[in-house]
């Protein structure tokens, strides 16, 4: 409904509509004009801009787009958990994942150090893989700071755990891509091999999820994740104390 483009093109009078209208949805899209106008403090003239301003011929249109956008987020529905992790399992257990991960766990173990890196709910797995490394006694830093610096020496002894569920996130790509010139080897972890992260990388990792977005955030399901940074983990503590 509302751009962060259009937004920022806002008048203070029309960020006073935008504010009343974005906290009482409801209550608008039963509004008449002279209403809107009369709990806003403007006019309904300048109600008419702010529509037109958002692409609508005026405010009957555009309190149906508003009442549609309501039954849209209300009716919306998430895949149950039980069903994603059944079709994660169902999925990998096709394409020979024991045998991938003893191979990347070899790598990981022939490594320095490891760097996680992530952005967002992937930043956020990247500092427990992290953790969850340095448990089992290989040590491990993560970034998840999409701006962060990486050309110093020691990455070339290093091997970068990048998350990234769309495999499409440029500052996720940048970082990659500044790893590998530093002679870093790097394991990707996407939710599927075809993206532009699975074939920067020198090993990939897929779980083949159904994708689930709310609005422009990304709700997919990050269990399979969390199974595969573990896997790793723990296969590669048995290549460094067998």
């Amino acid at each position: 409904m509302f751009t962060n483009k259009k937004i920022s093109e806002f008048s203070d009078l029309e960020f006073a509509l935008y504010n009343f209208i974005v906290t009482h949805p409801e209550k608008v899209i039963y509004m008449r004009i002279r209403d809107l106008a009369n709990e806003t403090h403007v006019s309904p003239t300048s109600i008419l801009r702010f529509c037109r301003k958002l692409g609508f011929d005026g405010f009957t249109e555009f309190k149906v787009q508003l009442k549609m956008y309501i039954n849209q987020t209300e009716k919306l529905s998430f895949i149950h958990s039980t069903t994603t992790l059944t079709e994660y399992l169902e999925r990998t257990m096709q394409h020979d994942y024991d045998q991938r991960i003893r191979m990347i766990s070899q790598s990981i173990a022939a490594a320095e150090t490891i760097i996680f890196i992530g952005i967002g709910t992937s930043g956020i797995l990247a500092e427990y893989g992290s953790r969850y490394f340095s448990a089992l006694k290989k040590f491990s830093l993560y970034i998840k700071d999409p701006f962060f610096p990486m050309y110093t020496s020691p990455l070339k002894n290093s091997i970068a755990i990048v998350l990234s569920v769309s495999g499409e996130t440029e500052t996720i790509i940048n970082l990659t891509n500044r790893a590998k010139e530093e002679g870093t080897k790097v394991i990707s972890i996407t939710n599927y091999p075809d993206c532009t992260l699975a074939k920067l990388s020198d090993y990939n990792l897929s779980y083949f999820v159904s994708t689930e977005y709310r609005e422009s955030f990304n709700l997919t399901t990050q269990i399979p994740v969390i199974h595969l940074l573990e896997s790793l983990a723990k296969e590669t503590y048995k290549y460094i104390h067998t």
